[in-house]
């Protein structure tokens, strides 16, 4: 039997090849597609540039029709790739209300959701191989 996904791929140029490595990955895999880029200040708290979105973050809409709305994460579909917000909903023409999806790569995380503690655990880890590490504009 032919097995779906590998976990030796590494990249490919050819889009087929990253469809199919983006369909085929399991949940743990995809969970790290979610991810957004946090604002400036919590760039330079926690030493990272995106995290993956969490259900009761906080997050700013940057593209599309509700850009510049703040809103907190209430539902995160891995499967689906998609996000839905609290407060940001389409009206149906026969006056039924709709939550709005958004793709991670058009919101941008404002404050997180640090009640767990898993979370908290990777981001000082995290941050702490960051001051180890040499700094590159000196290695020249």
């Amino acid at each position: 039997m032919k097995q779906e996904f590998s976990t030796h791929w590494k990249e490919s140029k050819q889009p087929r090849k990253q469809r199919k490595y983006k369909t085929n990955a399991p949940l743990h895999i995809m969970h790290k597609f979610l991810s957004a880029n946090l604002s400036k200040s919590l760039r330079e708290k926690h030493g990272k540039r995106n995290i993956p979105l969490r259900k009761g973050d906080e997050v700013l809409v940057m593209r599309g029709a509700f850009k510049k709305k703040k809103a907190k994460v209430i539902g995160v579909d891995i499967k689906k790739s998609r996000v839905t917000l609290e407060n940001i909903q389409r009206k149906k023409k026969d006056g039924t209300k709709l939550n709005v999806y958004f793709s991670p790569s058009s919101l941008q995380i404002q404050s997180l959701n640090l009640e767990d503690k898993k979370r908290i655990f990777s981001l000082e880890r995290t941050r702490k191989g960051e001051k180890n590490a040499p700094n590159k504009s000196t290695n020249k």
